[in-house]
């Protein structure tokens, strides 16, 4: 009894020793990212994890000075190194992570979201800007080139033959095109037909291939003048292979996830909000991140109305603080934690910053 008596005493002496010294000042990692972490001034910020972090810190009563770093991966290796003593910066829970540190408690739950750039148009202007873009004028060339190819190719044919149908020079250069054309669509008017062995042969595959082309290039064009947004192409992971400008932020797990699922990224932004301001300047199709800091975005800077978040989501995250593995003040500052975002106004502070945890 005496014995765990003085163990007990031991311990809670030490814990004082440990976080009441005047000279350990911990040295706590932190990369802007609002609404978690939003930069003031110099040396001064705010944001939810900043408020978590300080009244953790005020119930221990320790000393703390922040220390800024330009990205999240140059903050993981400091905390690696322990050049760093804690990070509040909401970071994902992985298996690596859980490997390489100690992970306090998630306390914040978010997934990935993809955000666009918002379609105010008409649907009428819509069809006309696209029925006028370059992707369609490139179809409509392919096809007359098909068309020159085979009326060419039969004119050649049948010149010295059926030289009533198929004139020499210009004029029967226009009847094989006139045949082509007339072929390819079914019509067949038969003022022009082949009378040799090859052209008849020629004819024969050129309607074959004419009734695969016109499907084909029935669905393309169809695909081309389409006026659907991109809110209804998306609606699950593997809808985002189909962009041909997909963006997210470099090094982040955003990016690790696409590259996990072998969506690879057409452009690499260094925040998200740059990766917003091209999509509203139409230089990207979509966004993928984390969908609570592009909300806030979003609002924050007033692009409701050149980008729209879709309702979608992806790979549901935790977030936590991370300390380097074996740290002495994991175990103090935990409970703590837990116990603040388990307090009845909680929920008031994620309003603050327009933040709404899934469940």
């Amino acid at each position: 009894m005496k014995l765990k008596a003085i163990l007990i005493i031991s311990y809670l002496l030490s814990s004082t020793c440990l976080w009441g010294q005047g000279s350990t000042v911990l040295r706590v990692g932190l990369h802007p990212d609002p609404p978690f972490i939003i930069k003031m001034g110099e040396g001064h910020y705010e944001g939810l994890c900043v408020d978590l972090w300080e009244d953790i810190a005020g119930q221990l009563g320790v000393q703390y000075e922040y220390r800024e770093y330009y990205d999240i991966i140059g903050m993981i290796r400091a905390l690696d190194f322990q050049e760093l003593d804690i990070t509040i910066n909401p970071l994902t829970v992985s298996s690596t992570r859980l490997k390489m540190f100690d992970v306090s408690q998630p306390f914040f739950i978010s997934s990935l979201g993809v955000a666009t750039a918002s379609v105010r148009r008409s649907q009428f202007r819509i069809f006309i800007s696209n029925f006028f873009s370059m992707d369609f004028l490139k179809i409509v060339l392919l096809l007359f080139f098909i068309i020159f190819c085979f009326g060419t190719l039969l004119w050649l044919v049948e010149r010295r033959h059926n030289h009533f149908q198929f004139r020499p020079g210009l004029h029967g250069l226009l009847d094989g095109l006139w045949w082509s054309a007339v072929t390819m669509t079914t019509v067949g008017y038969g003022d022009k037909a082949p009378k040799t062995s090859v052209g008849k042969s020629i004819a024969i595959i050129w309607m074959f291939t004419a009734v695969i082309i016109i499907s084909g290039f029935t669905a393309t064009i169809a695909s081309t003048l389409t006026v659907n947004s991109l809110a209804a192409q998306i609606e699950k992971l593997q809808d985002l292979q189909s962009l041909d400008r997909l963006g997210t932020v470099g090094a982040t797990g955003s990016e690790d996830f696409l590259v996990a699922h072998d969506i690879l990224p057409d452009e690499s932004y260094d925040d998200p909000l740059e990766g917003l301001r091209a999509l509203a300047r139409h230089e990207a199709d979509a966004l993928v991140y984390d969908k609570t800091v592009l909300h806030y975005l979003i609002t924050h800077h007033k692009l409701d109305g050149k980008v729209q978040l879709l309702p979608v989501t992806f790979n549901k995250q935790y977030r936590s603080f991370l300390l380097p593995k074996g740290s002495p003040y994991y175990q103090e500052i935990n409970p703590l934690l837990v116990n603040r975002i388990h307090r009845a106004d909680w929920p008031e502070v994620l309003r603050r910053y327009n933040l709404e945890e899934e469940e």
